[in-house]
């Protein structure tokens, strides 16, 4: 389908990934609001029009004025304000996107004039090369045609899960915050190899290889990440000793610890 005007409230790390992701795929009329002239500078020269709210406070109004979808970027806590500054401007029909962390449907709804379009959105920073994950969950006024228009942006720039409102910040802290957890593997790999004597440069390529070119077998054969796993694991071989090291120290129990960690941080949000 042709994607109507999409606005993004707040250029941060992910409104900046978002954008560009689209940009990349082709999209056409993209607008984007930052607090700063000089972050707005950033999108000088490329297809996408910026405006400041240090130079112009109603840049968020004029941003949204003819956009089918409306991305808010800001923090949370500053994300019912904001809709409520830019409900009026609102073009007939537009979607509203919301990508805060532990803010369910029903308060942005009832930020919004009665009828807009709502939908929740857990995209992670992948989005920047169109290799993202995520998800969304559909607002009790959302058209079919809206929330086909959703789809279709986030699925140019990735895999799109549809999932109920009670599904976001579970899913934020697998895909959402999943890229962090494996640039930290990444990090204790190198530290690792530096500390088997590899220089730091060599250690950083070959683990950073490692995993995408894993990845990348994982993605062409089709097969589980188990079935992989055991095709290196040979019994008794050194990978096997390895392994057994990770089974001892419970990691499956770490995981699931800091997932419940970051769950609990997303409750705490939506309580406030």
């Amino acid at each position: 389908m042709a994607l109507p005007p999409i606005a993004v409230l707040g250029g941060g790390n992910l409104g900046s990934a978002i954008l560009t992701g689209l940009t990349d795929a082709g999209v056409q009329d993209l607008r984007v609001t930052t607090r700063s002239a000089a972050s707005a500078a950033r999108y000088a020269g490329g297809p996408v029009t910026a405006a400041a709210l240090e130079d112009d406070p109603d840049a968020n109004r004029r941003a949204v004025a003819g956009a089918g979808i409306v991305i808010s970027g800001v923090k949370p806590a500053g994300t019912p304000e904001l809709l409520r500054t830019i409900g009026p401007a609102l073009a007939p029909g537009a979607v509203i996107v919301s990508l805060a962390v532990g803010t369910p449907l029903a308060p942005l709804e009832a930020a919004l004039p009665a009828g807009v379009q709502v939908v929740r959105a857990m995209p992670n920073t992948p989005v920047r090369v169109r290799r993202g994950v995520t998800g969304l969950a559909r607002g009790s006024a959302v058209t079919d045609t809206g929330f086909a228009a959703v789809q279709e942006a986030f699925g140019l720039l990735g895999e799109v899960v549809v999932l109920d409102d009670g599904a976001i910040d579970r899913i934020s802290t697998i895909s959402g915050s999943g890229p962090a957890y494996v640039y930290l593997l990444l990090e204790r790999f190198a530290d690792a190899a530096v500390g088997l004597g590899f220089e730091r440069g060599d250690a950083e390529r070959a683990v950073a290889q490692t995993f995408a070119g894993a990845l990348a077998l994982l993605d062409a054969s089709g097969a589980t990440p188990t079935s992989l796993r055991r095709a290196v694991t040979s019994p008794g071989g050194t990978t096997a000793a390895a392994v057994a090291v990770f089974e001892e120290r419970d990691l499956g129990g770490l995981i699931a610890d800091a997932l419940a960690g970051a769950l609990r941080r997303a409750d705490e949000l939506a309580a406030r």
